[in-house]
């Protein structure tokens, strides 16, 4: 079997076969709680396509209708602490080289994710999206390369990047769709071993 790299090229697909479609997402206001997120992310699971990785985020959308953001798992758990905003100086913390075990003490000092899990989850349920989102400023354009692709990635340390037609956002490529492509091009790019 004896391609070119320009017959190998042929196959790459571009940021519009590998995105997740908008539709296909699950999307909520800015002005929802958490419970209506965790509700619309059920439903969205129930609509994805089974032969890619499982959702991990929700969309954020604005007054307008525009994406502006995203809420993902990891929001999910830190909506659960009341001094949920404390906890994004924790992450920088530990980004800079901070010990893991200061870290440890100034959560034991706060006293953080205390209490029954039912009564912070109860609580949480009525945090608003806008105060637990991260703001997305990733964007690539639906017709980018694979390349394009894995340099923002990569450049922005993100599991996904929103993807736009004409400004318009129109999916989300995620970390997890990337990786699966690049592992098929790996796989046919390397003669098979013969013993």
């Amino acid at each position: 079997m004896n391609e070119t790299a320009s017959d190998n090229k042929t196959r790459i697909k571009t940021i519009k076969d590998l995105m997740v479609p908008l539709d296909q997402y699950g999307v909520v206001s800015e002005d929802a709680t958490l419970l209506d997120a965790v509700k619309e992310y059920d439903e969205a699971m129930k609509r994805r396509d089974r032969s890619r990785q499982p959702f991990r985020a929700v969309l954020v959308k604005d007054k307008k209708g525009e994406i502006i953001g995203k809420l993902g798992q990891l929001a999910f758990l830190k909506a659960l602490e009341p001094q949920h905003h404390m906890l994004a100086d924790m992450s920088k913390f530990s980004s800079s080289g901070v010990s893991e075990q200061f870290i440890s003490s100034v959560m034991q000092h706060y006293r953080f994710f205390e209490g029954d899990i039912s009564s912070l989850c109860a609580r949480a349920s009525n945090v608003k999206v806008r105060d637990m989102m991260h703001r997305v400023e990733e964007f690539i354009e639906e017709n980018a390369s694979l390349s394009e692709a894995i340099y923002k990635l990569v450049l922005y340390d993100t599991l996904s990047i929103l993807v736009t037609r004409k400004g318009k956002v129109v999916g989300l490529v995620r970390l997890d769709d990337v990786c699966q492509e690049v592992a098929s091009l790996i796989k046919e790019a390397t003669p098979e071993c013969e013993d």
